[in-house]
């Protein structure tokens, strides 16, 4: 996952540009980086894995005089600076190629280079601005580069003439515009607007390819005909402060709670969340169940990011390890209602934050899922790589003896083999009690029609 974000304003835009970049830092790990146009482009890129956004631009942007300029947290070095027969620019994504491998083959073999290439997978934000400069315009060239591809990538390019804002042609990851007085931003996040002066301008529709300048924003490009945005922004991936589609993260959230509540039949004696983005929905459990709602697990929050952001395993694991104090006072003989976004691999759930509650001596832990068992890598952002990944596949593999390709009965919530699947990562995770969202009330939560929302991660279904 990557946020970017971009400005273009009258006046000087670095103050701005870094908080924008700021507000973003929940989405990425590993780099950040910025470029800003005046007379020239200028391009900064920094490693930071082991420091904050913060303090590594924050030199970058003291003196800087632009009045446009993107930027990246991300996963992958960003912003790729290209010199093209159509000029200089710069260009941020966030999303994914299926067919990297693909066509990189053909831009090799037609005698192109890489530099941005971290083994073994390719910099998806140069090879997209390869696919661009194929082509005679810059309009051209982006219309082509989403023709070619296969997966879902949300663009921002920075040239002289201003900002291209280029949704994704499924509208998977949304991109949002706001506006003030003598300026225009646009977002992956609208928690980046408030405290900044921005309202809301527009949601991008997919494919669709807006130029932002100093005089407003024009259409250079037609949008597709549906959207299909990313379920898991609302669940886990987004700020509580966030919207997309004009719909809020922390209110779908405490919906979730409150789903999970409904159908449940035990008595805890409070409900709590896996910080961060599990708090919300213990707190529309909790709402509903009318129990309190308590902290016995406390994110230690300066210098420990999401722990599913970091490449390794290893990374992940001693972040998860580090990051979640537990208070004994509170743990010690309760039965404990405990929310989470998602089981994903399952393991830091295991290890970091259900061995911490049987430590230091729970009753009883009830684990309350909001979503439903994840069954499929993301197609089109690299989360989760491979099947042999999550758990519950893990769990199909145990029961069957195998991988298996169909595991549609598995998917099917009210069968048998979802119902040991289940009891297989009960056991595995080692709680008192497991129960996942039902897939129709995760979206009766979110609140948008079924064939507006993408949900491959849980059905296989694009």
């Amino acid at each position: 996952m990557s946020g970017i974000f971009g400005i273009v304003a009258k006046k000087n835009c670095a103050q701005d540009l870094f908080y924008l970049g700021d507000y973003h830092s929940h989405l990425g790990t590993q780099f950040a980086g910025i470029a800003a146009w005046n007379h020239q482009l200028i391009r900064k890129i920094h490693d930071i894995s082991k420091s904050q956004f913060k303090a590594k631009i924050a030199d970058d942007v003291k003196g800087l005089k632009a009045n446009k300029a993107i930027g990246a947290i991300a996963n992958e070095e960003q912003p790729v600076y290209v010199k093209s027969k159509f000029g200089d620019f710069c260009i941020v994504s966030n999303g994914w190629i299926n067919n990297w491998e693909v066509l990189a083959g053909e831009l090799l073999r037609k005698g192109h280079s890489f530099s941005e290439f971290s083994a073994p997978v390719m910099n998806i934000t140069e090879l997209f601005s390869k696919l661009i400069i194929q082509k005679s315009s810059l309009i051209k060239g982006i219309e082509y580069a989403f023709s070619r591809i296969d997966g879902s990538l949300s663009v921002l390019i920075l040239t002289k003439d201003g900002l291209y804002a280029v949704s994704d042609k499924a509208g998977v990851f949304p991109l949002i515009i706001g506006k003030k007085k003598n300026s225009r931003a646009v977002v992956t996040e609208t928690t980046a607007f408030p405290n900044l002066g921005f309202e809301v301008e527009r949601y991008l529709a997919p494919g669709e390819i807006v130029l932002i300048t100093e005089s407003g924003t024009k259409e250079k490009g037609r949008a597709a005909s549906h959207c299909r945005i990313c379920s898991f922004l609302w669940i886990y991936t987004g700020f509580p402060a966030s919207s997309y589609e004009g719909i809020n993260v922390e209110v779908v959230r405490e919906k979730s709670g409150r789903f999970l509540a409904k159908n449940d039949d035990i008595e805890p004696d409070f409900a709590c969340g896996v910080p961060d983005s599990g708090t919300a929905h213990a707190i529309g459990y909790a709402m509903e169940k009318n129990i309190p709602h308590r902290r016995p697990l406390v994110k230690y929050t300066p210098g420990y990011g999401r722990s599913y952001l970091p490449p390794s395993q290893s990374v992940r694991d001693l972040v998860a390890k580090m990051k979640l104090v537990p208070i004994k006072d509170i743990i010690k003989g309760s039965r404990i209602a405990i929310c989470d976004d998602s089981i994903v691999r399952g393991t830091q759930l295991k290890n970091f934050t259900i061995a911490k509650l049987w430590k230091n001596e729970a009753k009883e832990i009830h684990v309350r899922v909001a979503c439903p068992p994840l069954m499929h890598p993301c197609r089109f952002n690299v989360s989760t790589r491979s099947i042999k990944e999550l758990a519950a596949r893990r769990a199909i593999r145990a029961l069957e003896g195998k991988d298996i390709a169909d595991v549609s009965r598995y998917i099917d919530e009210g069968s048998s083999q979802h119902e040991k699947m289940v009891e297989w990562i009960r056991k595995d995770i080692g709680v008192t009690s497991l129960r996942y969202q039902k897939l129709y009330d995760m979206i009766a939560a979110i609140g948008i029609s079924k064939d507006r929302l993408c949900t491959y991660c849980w059905t296989g279904k694009a």
